[in-house]
């Protein structure tokens, strides 16, 4: 067995962390209609890209190493709850982008993997997800920037 079952692991739970944290923030967000329906659509390809990896997790599995091990320091935690106001949804962009981006880095990782492998179906699964993981990046980052000046520069 490979180590890569290592960071399939920590894809897989991390892409679910990051769908389950969209929709957090979608149902706080119901009432600003952009952001709810842009975060469900965001959370569909975190589900998307999780169906598209069960088959390579049927072929090299899905492992931790335990509590203190390297990658297993390196998890994933969905968003229980949202915060309210406007520094609150800036403050939940921002713990959606550091989810978004671990997400990010690990199929970049896995990407490597893949070509080191020659394992096509991988990599193509990989490079998908890396793509769309970006596409929800530059979301957050927009809705970010257009948050912010409201939420900190404009007395309550």
């Amino acid at each position: 067995m490979t180590q890569l079952s290592i960071y399939i692991s920590l894809v897989d739970r991390a892409e679910l962390a990051l769908a389950d944290s969209f929709r957090v923030v979608a149902q706080a967000q119901a009432s600003h209609p952009d952001i709810y329906f842009t975060c469900q659509t965001l959370a569909t390809m975190s589900d998307d890209h999780r169906s598209r990896l069960e088959p390579v997790v049927a072929r090299y599995g899905e492992r931790s190493e335990g509590p203190g091990s390297e990658p297993e320091r390196l998890h994933a935690e969905a968003m229980a709850t949202a915060r309210t106001g406007p520094v609150g949804l800036l403050r939940d962009l921002q713990e959606l982008h550091l989810l978004a981006n671990l997400v990010l880095t690990s199929w970049t990782v896995i990407q490597q993997a893949a070509k080191g492998l020659r394992d096509e179906e991988l990599l193509g699964v990989a490079s998908y997800a890396s793509g769309e993981t970006s596409r929800q990046l530059a979301w957050l980052t927009t809705r970010m920037k257009s948050v912010a000046p409201q939420a900190l520069i404009v007395a309550s």
